[in-house]
């Protein structure tokens, strides 16, 4: 999922679904590239499972898929508070020793 959300052209086919279903061809429009290469990056947010596509006469929809974006969001999160956990404990210790050395200096 990390991969498919790495590319600046599929963050942004994702923030446009996320205002509602659209076709293939509305996805390409703000971009200049060809259509089979909008293509390839839509099967890669499929494989994600970020999107599902569904045809509709000739239209081809997509849609976003808001479970797995959720599942990522949570494990960021959580090692969000792991890592604000240690920085935190590195800070306190850092004062720790700034305040050692600060008597140890005043001692001299």
């Amino acid at each position: 999922m990390f991969t498919a959300l790495a590319h600046p052209a599929r963050r942004a086919m994702l923030a446009r679904l996320s205002r509602g279903t659209a076709t293939v061809g509305e996805l390409a429009e703000p971009f200049e590239m060809s259509l089979p290469a909008v293509t390839k990056h839509l099967k890669v947010l499929e494989r994600a499972e970020l999107i599902s596509r569904s045809k509709s006469a000739q239209w081809r929809l997509c849609r976003l898929e808001a479970a797995p974006l959720n599942s990522a969001s949570g494990w960021i999160d959580e090692q969000r508070k792991v890592w604000q956990s240690r920085l935190d404990r590195l800070e306190d210790y850092l004062h720790v020793l700034q305040n050692e050395k600060g008597r140890d200096d005043g001692n001299e």
